[in-house]
């Protein structure tokens, strides 16, 4: 028996997300995703596309950094990866991976890539400082912050 309060998660929990979705290359939809709750490797919360939230649940594997969940309409599979920015003390989340829509979506069977990002601050020492995070990470976060603005570093804050 462990003690989960010794357990580092890296995902946030609760969090919000900005997503991208694209399918052959053309945005097909944009978003947030919130994660509301995670127990064990289950994982609860909502999608947003377009107004309305809709229910999605999955699982969290830290092991592996993987998540996978399902809304009504498709499937997503992801990696998760971290990049810091020590210099304005805040940890860059990205999840990115496939997706599978399925029915009653009206583009059910075809499948795409998705991208979708959140920042928290860092608070111990940086983890991935050398790497430059994907383009991704700029529109969605836009998404999420809603401001058109950017930092010195090229962030939307």
């Amino acid at each position: 028996m462990h003690n989960r309060q010794n357990v580092a998660q890296s995902l946030p929990v609760p969090s919000l997300w900005g997503i991208d979705a694209e399918i052959a290359g053309k945005p097909i939809v944009r978003g947030t995703i919130t994660i509301n709750s995670l127990s064990g490797s289950t994982l609860t919360g909502t999608a947003n596309f377009r107004g309305n939230p809709i229910p999605i649940q999955g699982t969290w594997d830290e092991n592996s950094q993987s998540i996978r969940f399902d809304s009504p309409y498709a499937s997503f599979a992801g990696q998760l990866m971290i990049y810091d920015d020590a210099g304005i003390n805040v940890r860059h989340l990205v999840l990115s991976g496939k997706f599978l829509m399925k029915p009653p979506s009206l583009q059910a069977g075809e499948s795409g890539s998705w991208i979708a990002t959140t920042d928290t601050v860092l608070t111990g020492p940086p983890i991935n400082t050398g790497v430059i995070p994907p383009v991704g990470v700029f529109l969605t976060s836009d998404l999420l912050y809603n401001t058109g603005r950017r930092n010195s570093r090229g962030f939307f804050r």
